[in-house]
């Protein structure tokens, strides 16, 4: 061999060398293994603004525009489809942002406010003496005001023109009552209208001379709060002379601020002290709300009625107060209590992100219903439950994250599907979803005749519904869904295969879970579970009452198979379909 084939022969080794060593390098991989790499960006994390959500890096810092702190934003979800109301994000996002958690706990319904107010006379123990007929006072037997005076002590003498004319009349009626009694008697009783005792009356009958001042005597016992009248004063008819307030028990009456209005009733304890008289503590009732806000106080008046033994509480002083009372709420003793820190206040709706047990770290926007602030505190009526844990710190960023990546936020709420109804109806749907989780425990069993018989009380109880309670757009709902729900029922009841029982539980239960979504029911707690496996691989939902999955479907064959889909709370309104967020699709 010449050394020129030689070197051909060596250059077409090394040729075939390099090629299968090429192949053994990058031919085994597949076009889906080029596309790995795409598939390790998702979840990456994004850094941007809220205020200019065009700006967008890659680790964390300042917006260019406008200095704020950047946000971390996961650039997609962990998995294909997400719901609106569930917000993913990295350990690394959630660190940097410092979102902590705290358990929604059961806390006492019970608060000491603290308010504060003056002690005042007791205005149904104040009496105004006042002139009977006009006059001239000629003499004073109360000459300042504070002068303790009983009932039946003299107050002051007046010189009357009228009276004397009165008594003139008296007096000759008095001569010729046998022929005129009916003027006899209306002369007496002109007297005694203008508050002459009878005493004074006979005395005027008899006398032989007029008798020109007359006493003004006092009505009650107590002190005397005002002296409208001097020597010498002309009093008409009306006019108030003096002003006797009996000081046995008084008012105290405090200021109670809008907001804490929720916990003020009638019947409530009251402490109160004053500072005229330290180290002695008080005891009363609250006994009167005023109706009306002060509009310029923005506080109503809380009113105590207390006994005042030696006139020690002095109409004037200061009172400092705590009111004992339990919450107005409608919760039954111990209430869900949620930090005031993790509340994200919009309009008429209150938002919480309660955390979601995942093996991503997952956020859910929740919306709740509040009840009365009880210190750092909010009392929580519908939307949580206990043990459940909520972002207290960091719920800005969580919900600014939530909007920038499309989700519902605190400033994007969704539309609401459920409807206002009357309490009445709610409750007669309440029985009739009982009646549903008993067909829907038969399938369980698989026991076809209990289903038939479960069937029959669903129908009754369907038709208890008082559907006159609805009207408009309410009405119209629950007509499209009544025929449904009564044929699918009487489907059950007459068919003796529970596999032809489950086909029409499967078109029932997508009616109860729609009657359930539109007008709401009296429970607590609602699960809407699912089996990806029923309706030949399609699947079916239905409702529990139970968390635990317990499959109608199938029954003991795939008993557990199944997941909780989406938890309905009392009170709780459900919002309307949204299209899940897709993750975002990887550019190269």
């Amino acid at each position: 061999m010449t050394p020129r084939n030689k070197r051909t022969l060596t250059y077409i080794a090394v040729a075939l060398g390099g090629l299968l060593l090429g192949w053994i390098l990058f031919g085994g991989r597949t076009s889906e293994d080029v596309h790995d790499h795409t598939e390790t960006a998702a979840g990456v994390t994004e850094y941007t603004c809220s205020m200019h959500p065009q700006i967008r890096q890659n680790e964390p810092g300042k917006c260019p525009l406008c200095g704020m702190d950047l946000i971390p934003v996961t650039t997609a979800s962990s998995s294909a489809v997400a719901s609106p109301y569930v917000l993913e994000m990295t350990p690394e996002a959630i660190a940097l942002a410092n979102i902590q958690t705290s358990p929604v706990k059961s806390a006492n319904a019970e608060n000491e406010l603290s308010i504060s107010g003056t002690v005042q006379l007791n205005e149904q123990k104040v009496s105004s003496i006042t002139a009977k007929f006009p006059g001239r006072i000629e003499k004073l037997y109360v000459n300042f005001t504070g002068q303790e005076v009983r009932k039946g002590e003299r107050l002051a003498s007046v010189y009357s023109p009228d009276l004397i004319s009165a008594q003139r009349e008296l007096q000759e009626a008095a001569r010729s009552k046998d022929i005129m009694p009916e003027l006899y008697e209306a002369a007496k009783t002109k007297l005694r209208l203008w508050n002459l005792s009878k005493s004074q009356i006979q005395r005027i009958e008899s006398a032989n001379q007029l008798i020109t001042n007359f006493d003004i005597y006092s009505d009650a016992t107590g002190v005397v709060t005002q002296r409208g009248v001097s020597v010498g004063d002309y009093v008409s008819t009306g006019t108030v002379m003096f002003e006797v307030a009996n000081l046995s028990s008084v008012w105290v009456v405090l200021d109670a601020y809008e907001s804490d209005l929720a916990w003020v009733k009638e019947g409530s304890n009251v402490n109160f002290t004053v500072p005229g008289i330290p180290g002695k503590e008080f005891t009363a009732k609250v006994a009167f709300v005023t109706p009306v806000l002060d509009a310029s106080t923005r506080a109503v008046q809380v009113r105590a009625e207390v006994a005042n033994p030696g006139n020690q509480l002095k109409p004037g002083m200061f009172a400092n107060a705590t009111i004992k009372t339990s919450a107005q709420a409608k919760t039954n003793g111990d209430a869900l209590a949620v930090p005031r820190t993790a509340v994200l206040w919009t309009g008429k709706r209150s938002v919480v992100y309660v955390k979601l047990d995942r093996e991503t770290p997952a956020f859910e926007m929740r919306e709740v219903t509040l009840g009365p602030r009880l210190g750092d505190t909010y009392l929580v009526e519908a939307g949580l439950s206990e043990g459940e844990q909520v972002v207290t710190n960091g719920v800005f960023a969580v919900d600014g994250a939530a909007q920038l990546s499309g989700n519902y936020s605190m400033m994007s709420a969704p539309a609401t599907k459920t409807m206002e109804v009357p309490e009445a109806f709610k409750e007669q749907l309440t029985a009739a979803v009982e009646r549903y989780y008993t067909l829907k425990d038969a399938l369980v069993a698989s026991d076809a005749a209990a289903s038939s018989n479960a069937a029959v009380g669903f129908t009754a109880a369907l038709n208890q519904v008082d559907m006159s309670q609805l009207d408009g757009s309410t009405h119209a709902k629950w007509m499209q869904l009544l025929p449904a729900l009564k044929s699918n029922a009487a489907t059950i009841q007459k068919s003796t295969s529970v596999e032809k029982q489950r086909e029409a539980f499967n078109v029932l239960s997508n009616h109860v879970i729609d009657a359930v979504e539109s007008f709401g029911v009296n429970k607590d707690v609602v699960y809407k579970q699912w089996c990806p496996m029923a309706n030949n691989d399609q699947g079916a939902f239905w409702l529990s009452d139970e968390k635990a999955v317990r499959n109608p479907y199938f029954g003991d064959a795939m008993l557990t198979c199944g997941e909780v889909k989406q938890t309905y709370r009392k009170g709780q309104r459900v919002a309307a379909d949204k299209e899940p967020v897709q993750a975002r699709e990887h550019v190269h």
